[in-house]
């Protein structure tokens, strides 16, 4: 090995560690930047507050983030890859229509009832943040909404498509939207109440409302048992 060779390979192994110092960082940094939004909003969310949450510094928050805006929009991009993490992928494993879609539901539910974040549903308590703020923050919020929204009804759209449930191409976005309503109005009385009750109520209303359109029980399986 020439001395050039010997260089190049230990400034790419220094810069390799750097890289690795970096991303370390950046993932305690959204950690607690995402887990303080979902309690105090995504507007709350400056690089002081944080580094006073998260034990970095200033310097380091603003280095890797470049200001406020920035460090925003890096926690609603966290925020959107743990939910589909925790909620979306999951429900993959399952095929499309109603054993997915109560997959979804059963997953949306734990997301907020075992508080993968301490506000609850993260983009919940964002979107109320931000909804009459507009901009870049806003518009991410909102296309991560758009797609889960979009996502939850496809399920639906499958499960009609395929005779699980009966329901027209009117009912599909109807249906969608109680289900969503469901989920959202259990995620903000348990968070108002401290209790858990929320949750079994919405289980046990969407588990109704399915088996209402012709889903069968069997198909939903242990996903709306009661917890």
């Amino acid at each position: 090995m020439n001395d050039r060779s010997y260089t190049r390979g230990v400034t790419e192994t220094a810069i390799d560690r750097r890289r690795a110092r970096g991303d370390a960082s950046r993932r305690v940094i959204l950690e607690s930047a995402t887990d303080l939004a979902s309690v105090e909003g995504l507007d709350g969310l400056t690089i002081g507050r944080l580094a006073d949450a998260s034990g970095m510094s200033k310097s380091s928050i603003a280095t890797l983030f470049g200001g406020k805006e920035g460090l925003q929009l890096a926690a609603v991009h966290a925020a959107a890859e743990i939910f589909r993490e925790a909620v979306v992928e999951p429900a993959r494993e399952l095929p499309r229509g109603v054993a997915r879609l109560a997959k979804l539901l059963r997953g949306a539910l734990d997301y907020s009832r075992n508080r993968v974040f301490s506000g609850g549903c993260f983009f919940l308590a964002t979107a109320a943040d931000m909804d009459s703020k507009p901009g870049p923050v806003r518009d991410s919020v909102r296309a991560w909404l758009r797609e889960w929204y979009g996502y939850l009804e496809a399920q639906v759209r499958y499960a009609a498509e395929r005779g699980e449930i009966d329901a027209d191409a009117a009912t599909v976005p109807r249906l969608a939207f109680e289900l969503i309503a469901l989920d959202n109005e259990a995620n903000a009385r348990s968070l108002l109440t401290g209790e858990d009750a929320p949750y079994d109520l919405a289980a046990a209303a969407m588990r109704e409302r399915l088996i209402a359109l012709g889903a069968k029980a069997d198909d939903l399986g242990p996903l709306f048992a009661a917890r």
